[in-house]
């Protein structure tokens, strides 16, 4: 299969490229680097640097690379910028998503698979959250990814795209080749190998007052090498006579389990062998006390289940790839 990936030269893309290439697939990349990295290793994948919204840029590729599948990795995704700043969230990952469905349908690609998010939901009411929970998400960015899969799923049934939704929480770990480096980083675990490697003072824990066990949020984690083997086996489910994608397929995708930011740090320290330097700070408005997503559809549709679902499997991998990779880890090299 010759697949367009956007966002291929990001953490999750990236490593998705691998898998693609390493299944025997054609991967082509497109980027604009904004939130992508030039030093990001795509297994021979070409790169093409420029925006999924320019209609003129991307139907060149699907006609010239003769393209037969889209899985669209790329889109703004930081949920405080997206409250300061809905336009840019808007433009882009509504406005851009658009215009990608459409070059796709003037020029005769009719497969899909979405990177999505479980910010969708919003704060729901019960967890394990299924795929039949209502949508509320409750920042611009949930919004403009659910406004998304919906136009894909219309897209479906008038101008028959196949397509396939992914919608996870925390991406975690890295490959041999690629791992997360984002500006700023917002997430657990990087910010916590950060702080014992020293790069950007202690981490901050945000609330030991929840009502869970131990006092602090619980999250649901995925390998990113699972993420990547799924939006795979996504891609695989929109072949045209594949009655799984004769309708928008969404699925939900996590680790199996939540873990506690508690659990979390003391995984780490295990397996770095190392105290994680912290200072305890106030909850941050909105945060729930658990957010776990339910896997059934994915293992019963897609066949797909978790195979790195271990804290000490995902802090392992992003440690040894930031100890690997030193340049590229540190906060001041990131692109």
């Amino acid at each position: 299969m010759r697949i367009l990936v956007t966002g291929g030269a990001g953490y999750v893309g990236s490593v998705s490229v691998e898998a693609l290439v390493a299944a025997g697939h054609e991967a082509i990349v497109l980027d604009d680097l904004s939130t992508g990295h030039s030093w990001a290793e795509l297994a021979g994948a070409r790169l093409v640097v420029g925006s999924f919204g320019d209609e003129e840029a991307v139907a060149r590729i699907l006609t010239e690379d003769r393209i037969e599948a889209v899985l669209h990795c790329a889109s703004r995704s930081l949920v405080g910028e997206s409250i300061a700043d809905p336009a840019r969230y808007y433009r882009d990952n509504v406005g851009g998503g658009i215009a990608l469905l459409e070059t796709m349908r003037t020029t005769g690609v009719q497969r899909l698979v979405i990177s999505s998010t479980a910010a969708v939901y919003g704060q729901p009411e019960a967890s394990p959250i299924s795929e039949d929970a209502p949508l509320k998400p409750i920042n611009p960015y949930g919004e403009t990814k659910r406004t998304f899969e919906t136009a894909a799923a219309w897209y479906g049934a008038a101008y028959g795209l196949r397509s396939v939704a992914l919608r996870y929480f925390n991406v975690a770990g890295a490959s041999r080749r690629n791992g997360e480096a984002h500006e700023p980083e917002t997430h657990l675990i990087p910010n916590a190998l950060a702080a014992i490697a020293g790069d950007g003072g202690p981490l901050t824990m945000f609330g030991e007052d929840y009502p869970t066990p131990d006092g602090t949020p619980i999250r649901d984690y995925l390998h990113v090498e699972d993420l990547a083997t799924a939006h795979l086996t996504a891609l695989e489910a929109t072949a045209p006579d594949d009655s799984r994608t004769d309708h928008a397929l969404i699925c939900n995708l996590g680790g199996g389990r939540g873990f506690s930011v508690r659990e979390v740090l003391a995984a780490m320290e295990e397996v770095v062998g190392r105290p994680v330097p912290m200072v305890v700070g106030p909850r941050r408005a909105g945060d729930p006390p658990e957010l776990v997503a339910s896997i059934e559809r994915a293992a019963a549709v897609l066949g797909w289940t978790p195979q790195h679902s271990t804290l000490r499997e995902m802090i392992g991998s992003a440690w040894a790839w930031r100890t690997a990779h030193p340049a590229e880890g540190r906060a001041e090299s990131r692109t």
